[in-house]
């Protein structure tokens, strides 16, 4: 599933990140590769996320997190 389709609160693990190639290398610096926990911290109407990964918080547009695909766990 997308992360952009998860629940708040609920840890996932990425499986695969298709944005890019710029954008993913960017993502990459910041921690979010395959197999990184991610948490959802709080979603907005517009599809913007914020999550916490490795400790820090990021924001998301709806465009990256579509394109983050995860899984529960």
């Amino acid at each position: 599933m997308r992360l952009n389709e998860g629940t708040v609160g609920k840890t996932y693990k990425v499986t695969d990140v298709c944005v890019d190639e710029q954008i993913t290398r960017r993502l990459e610096a910041l921690g979010v590769n395959e197999q990184t926990d991610i948490t959802i911290l709080n979603k907005k109407g517009s599809g913007s996320l914020i999550i916490k990964v490795r400790g820090t918080r990021l924001a998301l547009g709806k465009k990256i997190s579509d394109g983050i695909k995860v899984k529960g766990e």
